[in-house]
């Protein structure tokens, strides 16, 4: 199976991030295999994920994540011109604690 994997630098901290992915409790991101939020040193975020694929991807963006940042970036008063890019990434092998494979 082909994975679409991708990583991101965004300009929110972890106080954000709570508040977005409060926002987005119960929401359903399907064709998600894992969501990472890793905290840099500068305190910004950089989201590590992996999708079953790019369309999957572009669908829960546009219906769950970008309808939840929206807000929270501006009662935060976060600037940004525009979303940050996504880079894709070359994925070797997703495998989870219990040896599964995704799919």
């Amino acid at each position: 199976m082909a994975l679409y994997a991708w990583r991101q630098d965004v300009p929110i901290g972890t106080d954000a991030y709570a508040d977005i992915t409060a926002r987005m409790e119960g929401a359903t991101m399907p064709g998600l295999v894992v969501h990472l939020a890793l905290e840099a040193e500068d305190g910004h975020l950089q989201y590590l994920d992996v999708w079953e694929s790019e369309e999957a991807c572009d669908a829960a963006t546009e219906a769950v994540v970008h309808p939840a940042v929206g807000p929270v970036l501006r009662a935060r008063n976060i600037r940004v011109a525009a979303e940050p890019p996504r880079v894709p990434v070359r994925l070797v092998e997703v495998r989870f604690a219990d040896r599964s494979l995704p799919g």
